[in-house]
């Protein structure tokens, strides 16, 4: 059998998971430097938690495990010979991978919500599955790197998320573009072109333009029912790059008012404290997820081609869903898998961020093996990461492999430096060779 891993799925050697370790432990410091607590998730859940909280567009991607046992004897048998795919996946599968970790979070604070305090800031570092297909920067398995707060309606916090991005951007040395729009004031566009009715196909359609243009959004608006008139409408608003002049249009729309009002207030928090990076108002970004109340963001990197690294926004009642009413919460994802993209491709990795090892001790006969191997485990015991060599091996091959794993000292110990206490240190990035006592060398090494 050949090997081979599903689509949409990677394998991670050494240095890459090392790199993503570096991405998550920079974003992970920021979300706690900002009082976000750590929680985890199983990474199935029930197909009920899940479906109806994406669109009819993140249902289609949802991945769906099947029942245990026999459970062609349970399955609807009607629906397999009408090939209706969807009821009959009913009947076989009760559960499903996590599309995001929004929607577990929100479980979670439902079924904890005695034992936890509100309002609840809490961060969570999780892989996420989505059956999409897999192209650059897109995949069917990756991290996502959340930070949330449930059980407050301030827009501070929604200031404070986006101050997040961009420390953590900056942090990264990644040059990106924070975008800001509220679900609101899309709402007062569908409003004000008279198809408040069809807000969910609108925002749907306004969703897929960096993917298929404003030329694909028309066709798409048009296929889902909306009239020309109205399309153009919609048109004007979305070429506004500021909040006054939607005021105009939102003459009538006591929604996409309070939406730009919104924006207002956030401005005045964001604003307080310089940012790093770009922050613009993108009357254009639509968010596809239909949880989506407030206000939305989307990060993109200026230096590379690439979609969106971040997103999120506000939802008001996602809790609603599994029983706890009225509990606002918002929040933001990073995603990781593009994040890790974009700094190989922009070459922004520390140098020597692979280099986990700082020695490799090389014997040359058994003895001096044995020697050595007491001499690695009081490196050890000072806090060296150290290796021995397993073998007494030719010297070549050990250099060879102290070379491959890019080892920056290597303490070879033959019976000269047994006899005389002085143990052999040879610099691999200068080539020089210096002998040492057991304790310079513990020393020097630290």
């Amino acid at each position: 059998m050949k090997p081979s891993i599903p689509k949409g799925t990677r394998d991670f050697s050494p240095s890459q998971v090392i790199k993503r370790n570096y991405i998550f432990d920079t974003i992970r410091q920021v979300f706690v430097k900002y009082g976000y607590q750590p929680i985890e998730t199983p990474a199935m859940e029930n197909l009920s938690s899940l479906t109806g909280k994406y669109g009819d567009e993140g249902d289609k991607l949802l991945f769906k495990v099947l029942n245990n046992g026999e459970y062609l004897n349970k399955s609807d048998a009607t629906a397999f010979a009408e090939k209706d795919s969807a009821k009959f996946t009913q009947s076989v599968s009760k559960r499903g991978l996590r599309y995001d970790l929004t929607v577990p979070f929100a479980r979670y604070v439902v079924m904890n919500q005695n034992d936890i305090n509100f309002p609840f800031k809490r961060y969570q570092i999780q892989p996420v599955w989505r059956a999409d297909r897999p192209q650059k920067g897109r995949y069917q398995e990756f991290y996502q790197c959340d930070a949330d707060v449930v059980g407050s309606d301030s827009l501070m916090l929604e200031a404070e998320l986006a101050q997040i991005y961009d420390e953590v951007f900056t942090n990264l040395g990644i040059n990106v573009t924070i975008k800001i729009n509220n679900r609101k004031v899309l709402f007062g566009m569908a409003d004000a072109a008279g198809v408040a009715d069809k807000f969910i196909n609108m925002t749907t359609a306004i969703d897929k333009l960096d993917k298929i243009g404003m030329e694909g959004v028309t066709k798409e608006l048009a296929n889902r029912g909306i009239e020309p008139f109205a399309i153009k409408k919609i048109q004007e608003m979305l070429s506004v790059t500021t909040l006054k002049p939607l005021k105009d249009f939102f003459k009538n729309s006591k929604t996409g008012l309070k939406g730009i009002e919104e924006l207002e207030e956030f401005h005045k928090y964001f604003d307080s404290k310089p940012a790093t990076n770009t922050l613009e108002f993108d009357s254009t970004l639509a968010r596809g997820l239909s949880y989506y109340t407030g206000c939305i963001f989307e990060v993109k990197a200026n230096d590379v081609v690439m979609g969106s690294i971040g997103g999120g926004g506000r939802y008001d009642d996602l809790t609603g869903n599994f029983g706890l009413k009225g509990v606002s919460g918002v929040g933001v994802s990073f995603g990781a898998a593009r994040i890790f993209d974009v700094m190989e491709e922009l070459n922004l990795f520390p140098e020597n961020i692979a280099v986990q090892l700082k020695c490799l001790l090389v014997a040359f006969d058994k003895p001096s093996h044995e020697y050595a191997f007491s001499v690695l485990n009081q490196l050890r015991t000072v806090g060296i990461s150290a290796e021995l060599y397993p073998e007494p091996a030719k010297m070549g091959k050990q250099m060879k492999y102290a070379n491959a794993r890019a080892v920056p000292f290597v303490i070879v110990i033959g019976s000269d430096e047994m006899n005389s206490g002085k143990l052999a240190l040879k610099n691999m990035t200068t080539g020089e060779q210096e002998k040492y006592t057991l304790t310079e060398l513990l020393t020097k090494l630290k």
